[in-house]
């Protein structure tokens, strides 16, 4: 049973959270510096625990069209993590990365690959921040991709979450080049005993 209350009220818990959130995002904007060749900014990254209910109008809405890219953890620690851009960043982030404009309509099957794999290395990189930071093995699983409205992508962790409790770390992270993603980390709620003990909580 786990012995840790996540609630925003708690501020030593959240701001733990906070801090993690923010390094691994660090990381996850190091890695896309690397991936696109060229300098990347972060601004501030924007943590909050949210019911899983909230989370959609957070995004713009539970209609606005989002690319997500979705894995699961596993080792140390169990859950999921998913990576979440509006449909515009998302084609400027291939645009960028392909050195070509994006597809106007539907995006291709070599641009929903290039999407994926970018999340693939970003969720991968924020994981890997967090394993080092707790010492503890954290890998991710393979990357699924869903091109829908926020609602729609939202529905398969919160499926699973629903099992597990009610509140979710968002992070909201405004890279430059005008691109602002979504960090939605998904531990059980046992993972989150585990993360604050490694660091002595």
């Amino acid at each position: 049973m786990a012995r840790i209350n996540l609630n925003e009220d708690d501020s030593v818990y959240f701001d733990v959270l906070k801090e993690l959130g923010n390094i691994g995002c660090g990381n996850a904007t190091t890695a896309l510096a690397h991936m696109l060749n060229r300098k990347v900014d972060m601004s501030v990254p924007h943590v909050r625990l949210l019911d899983f209910k909230e989370v959609g109008s957070i995004l713009g809405g539970e209609e606005q069209i989002m690319a997500g890219v979705y894995l699961m953890v596993e080792g140390d620690i169990t859950g999921s993590i998913m990576f979440l851009l509006e449909k515009d960043s998302a084609k400027n982030l291939i645009s960028l990365l392909m050195g070509m404009p994006a597809s106007e309509g539907e995006l291709n099957e070599i641009e929903q690959s290039a999407l994926k794999e970018i999340g693939n290395i970003i969720t991968a990189s924020y994981l890997n921040s967090l394993s080092t930071l707790t010492n503890l093995s954290i890998y991710p699983s393979v990357p699924a991709l869903s091109i829908d409205m926020a609602g729609a992508i939202l529905s398969v962790p919160a499926i699973e979450f629903g099992l597990i409790g009610d509140r979710i770390l968002l992070i909201e992270n405004q890279f430059s080049e005008g691109l602002n993603g979504y960090f939605i980390l998904v531990p059980d709620l046992e993972s989150y005993d585990k993360i604050f003990a490694s660091i002595g909580m």
